[in-house]
């Protein structure tokens, strides 16, 4: 699983690398063959994502580290972070594009209106945008990877921009060219949102946010379907990047001996473990059947 994961690590990112390099000289190039201030802010953007893509594998990189004597439950945690350095490197390219869009409306005499180059050009990167931004994002998803779906997610922006940047290139040549650095500060916006989004989930990853009922459902009836189990509860998850620890209460016939709940609490372990792929580490605590027990400490292993 290991190696799949690293495999499909190194080809989201080279894919967007690749992808991004061009886009950055291409939109650069044509924006001021154009005249148009909305594709260079968009050759900006492209730069940013080659950054974040490499940022986002060191992440992915590290995530992947095996457990050692200081990071006992492993470096999964490296992705979220990742993912937050992303965040920075968007909010300071959205604002330096936010800055000059705004400048050029404040001060319209500065505004050219761009030609049909840069439509094309637009439309290239709606396609490759869209093409790519799927890509990693699948890849992302099948991985279980955050950092790489925060990735995706960036480079999804800019199918969007790209939209803007054609239809502000249309009506610019209507008689509108302040339209240009308009689409510009849209560009700049939809940067902040992703940003904004980015870092929610990453700070929930972080902080370790209940996860969906499904999948607490889910790590229940694994435990419940092991001979013995009547009743898996409080069950609670602490996500670590692509992989989360789990730690939960089962219920067991009380005239066991100490031996026998011993091995079923192991057998829990396992089968969770080996049917949820995205589970690393297992801790079962053992309740006899009927007996009431307080759950109201923060921690309860």
């Amino acid at each position: 699983m290991d190696n799949i994961r690293q495999k499909g690590g190194k080809k989201a990112v080279a894919v967007a690398i690749t992808a991004n390099i061009f886009l950055t000289i291409f939109n650069v190039l044509v924006g001021i063959m154009s005249g148009s201030y909305a594709l260079i802010s968009e050759g900006a953007h492209t730069l940013s994502d080659v950054v974040t893509s490499i940022v986002a594998f060191i992440g992915f990189y590290y995530g992947q580290k095996p457990a050692d004597e200081e990071h006992p439950i492993g470096h999964g945690r490296a992705e979220a972070i990742s993912g937050l350095v992303i965040v920075i490197f968007l909010f300071l390219v959205g604002w330096e594009i936010f800055e000059g869009a705004l400048l050029k409306i404040i001060h319209p005499s500065t505004i050219t209106v761009p030609t049909t180059l840069a439509a094309i050009m637009a439309t290239v990167g709606i396609l490759v945008n869209l093409a790519v931004s799927s890509y990693i994002i699948g890849i992302g998803k099948q991985i279980k990877s955050p950092a790489i779906v925060a990735d995706g997610q960036h480079q999804r922006t800019d199918v969007y921009s790209s939209i803007a940047i054609l239809i502000g290139v249309i009506v610019s040549n209507m008689g509108f060219p302040i339209l240009d650095p308009v689409v510009g500060l849209i560009i700049s916006l939809l940067i902040f949102k992703t940003a904004a989004e980015i870092l929610i989930e990453n700070i929930n990853n972080i902080m370790g946010k209940v996860p969906s009922k499904e999948f607490i459902e889910e790590i229940e009836n694994v435990a419940n379907s092991c001979p013995e189990v009547e009743h898996a509860h409080e069950v609670k998850v602490d996500y670590l990047g692509t992989y989360a620890t789990v730690s939960l209460h089962i219920e067991l016939d009380g005239s066991m001996t100490l031996d026998e709940s011993h091995k079923i609490a192991h057998e829990v372990q396992d089968k969770l473990v080996k049917e949820i792929p995205e589970i690393k580490y297992v801790n079962v605590h053992t309740c006899p059947i009927g007996s009431k027990y307080s759950h109201e400490q923060e921690l309860d292993y």
